[in-house]
């Protein structure tokens, strides 16, 4: 086993050990001010957007009701100033939050985070949009109701799930996005003069404004509350099985209609696929499961940091081989443990794993742990030399996922250790996502693939085989017509994007009638719309904010080159040294 493997593994079975002896260092708000709530600067919980820009406001405020809300984006409306809304944690990758200039407002729903009703008779919860979905689900199952589905970190808040369409895995019943189980929300939008410069709407199932704000991107306006449909609680039971992935092309298209809230993780460089067989059962079955994913705990940093430094070598020595080997060690333990989830809530000790719903759907130990003797931080914090990476995520419609797979199988057979990097990360997540009536929502039922890798701090740093991952986005982008995830991907990603929904223009007539003033809009938004150009200069598609037309656009270090399996893709392909060889051969056999 190399240091890298090893340190992986401990780092792994650490936070396994350790999780109730870790103190929490919890995350930074996003929001940070000079002075008081004034002169501030937004970011994510990752501190870094896709194009590293430093996104400033001239205050910010933190609304505990609607009432202040209203008076919030009234005064805002009168002086014709930018807002944006921003949520407690900011887990968006995307820009969304980010206001135009150094004048603009962010309204914070952080204190928007009770819940206002429960009727038992309809099966509804309605909620302040600043509840998280920790918050939500829990709350739920103390009145014996579940939301059936949310995505897997339970960080986010209802309002940001919202803005981005946030899902998790299901082809069954309303399927796997959030926004799909609204049945009405409130949103406060700007007015006229007449309306005393702002308007609340209650919009309902029954109105068509309803498929334009569930899926809002936060340019409508902010939203108050949401309803939800629920479902009465109910437990689930979960098996993995590894198999190979020499048919997985032809298995995808058929697992999710198989098992309720089933999932697929890809290790295409092992040449293995990871299937979650995971089924709704009566919360009278036998089991007290829960998930807590190794990823999503407090780790300790000098864990993370030497984890990170390792990583670091690897990519600029071009180390190939050891990515694979750390890769395949850390995937072993993961799979070993169960990704994180118990059978008890102390420790994994067979199959199935059967537990409520609540405790089973999502993880996040890390935003809201009380333990208290090791200090310890959650992976991505940029407090530390911590995780830093990029989060892609697009989503083809059933009929196009089995080129699409058959594609990355081709560029793994061309260069078998190039994936190596994303088993680092647990590989390629393949989520199920049913077509909804959204505007912004998914027209058909597909698999979103979602792939995390390694960021360079340095925008212009060495990234081992990036021609690969380039080559992966403009494959699922561009050829095969996929839609990106609103809250995560690099910038081109959305180029198009609103021209590849059906229903994308009514999306912009609504927004015209809610914010004609486009107060709730920004650059980054309008380039996404369609509606604004984008311009880079020299290294853009380095950070996927252009796609390369010559090799100035990739930067010192790359050419820019045609695609190995689709000829239409533009990479930023490494320039060869055998340097690079030599030193990772020296790395390796010092190990």
């Amino acid at each position: 086993m190399t240091l890298s493997s090893f340190c992986l593994g401990i780092l792994l079975s650490y936070t396994i050990l350790c999780k109730n002896v870790v103190h929490c260092e919890l995350p930074e708000e996003p929001i940070k001010c000079s002075f008081g709530n004034s002169d501030c600067v937004i970011t994510n919980s990752y501190g870094s957007f896709s194009d590293r820009s430093t996104c400033r406001a001239a205050d910010a405020v933190y609304p505990e009701n609607e009432d202040r809300l209203i008076s919030y984006v009234r005064d805002a409306t009168m002086m014709k100033r930018k807002i944006k809304v921003a949520t407690k944690y900011g887990h968006s990758f995307t820009k969304l939050v980010c206001p135009d200039g150094e004048d603009g407002l962010i309204i914070s729903t952080k204190n928007l985070n009770k819940v206002i009703n429960v009727n038992m008779t309809e099966e509804t919860m309605t909620v302040e949009s600043g509840i998280t979905l920790k918050q939500l689900i829990d709350e739920a199952a103390k009145v014996n109701l579940a939301l059936p589905n949310s995505p897997y970190w339970a960080g986010v808040t209802v309002g940001g799930m919202l803005g981005t369409g946030a899902h998790g895995s299901s082809l069954w019943g309303r399927g796997s996005a959030v926004h799909d189980y609204v049945v009405s929300l409130k949103m406060v939008s700007p007015g006229e003069h007449e309306d005393d410069y702002y308007k609340v709407r209650t919009i309902t199932i029954s109105d068509e404004d309803l498929d334009a704000a569930k899926v809002s991107l936060g340019v409508l306006g902010v939203i108050s509350q949401v309803t939800l449909k629920l479902d009465p609680l109910f437990k689930r039971n979960i098996t993995y099985v590894t198999r190979e992935d020499n048919d997985l092309e032809i298995q995808a298209s058929t697992f999710g209609l198989e098992h309720e809230f089933a999932d697929i993780t890809w290790l295409p460089a092992q040449h293995k696929a990871v299937y979650r067989i995971d089924n709704r059962v009566p919360a009278t079955t036998y089991g007290n499961g829960t998930y807590d994913y190794p990823g999503m705990r407090y780790t300790p940093r000098a864990l993370l940091e030497s984890t990170r430094i390792l990583e670091e070598i690897h990519e600029s020595n071009g180390c190939n081989e050891l990515r694979c080997i750390t890769a395949k060690g850390l995937v072993t333990d993961a799979v070993q443990s169960a990704f994180g989830f118990t059978n008890d809530g102390i420790s994994f000790t067979g199959y199935p794993i059967i537990g409520y719903q609540n405790k089973m759907q999502s993880s996040g130990e890390c935003f809201d742990s009380q333990n208290n003797l090791v200090d310890g931080y959650c992976g991505w914090d940029p407090r530390i030399n911590g995780q830093f990476y990029v989060s892609n995520g697009f989503t083809l419609p059933m009929s196009k996922v089995k080129s699409f797979i058959q594609d990355i199988k081709k560029l793994v057979k061309m260069e078998p250790t190039s994936l190596c990097g994303l088993e680092g990360y647990m590989g390629i997540l393949m989520r199920y996502v049913k077509a909804s009536s959204a505007y912004l929502g998914k027209d058909d039922d597909g698999i979103e693939f979602d792939i995390t890798y390694y960021r360079s701090r340095d925008a212009l740093g060495p990234r081992l085989n990036e021609d690969i991952i380039d080559e992966i986005e403009q494959l699922a982008i561009f050829k095969y017509g996929g839609v990106p995830h609103w809250g995560k991907n690099r910038n081109i990603a959305f180029e198009g994007v609103i021209n590849k929904y059906k229903d994308g223009q009514k999306f912009m007539e609504v927004k015209e009638r809610y914010d004609p003033l486009g107060l709730f809009s920004s650059d980054w938004t309008d380039q996404v719309l369609g509606l604004k150009a984008s311009t880079y200069g020299i290294g853009c598609a380095r950070e996927g904010l252009c796609i390369c037309d010559t090799d100035d656009d990739c930067g010192h270090g790359y050419n820019c080159s045609i695609g190995r399996v689709y000829a239409e893709a533009k990479v930023c392909k490494r320039k060869k040294s055998t340097l690079i060889f030599k030193n990772c051969m020296i790395d390796f056999m010092n190990l």
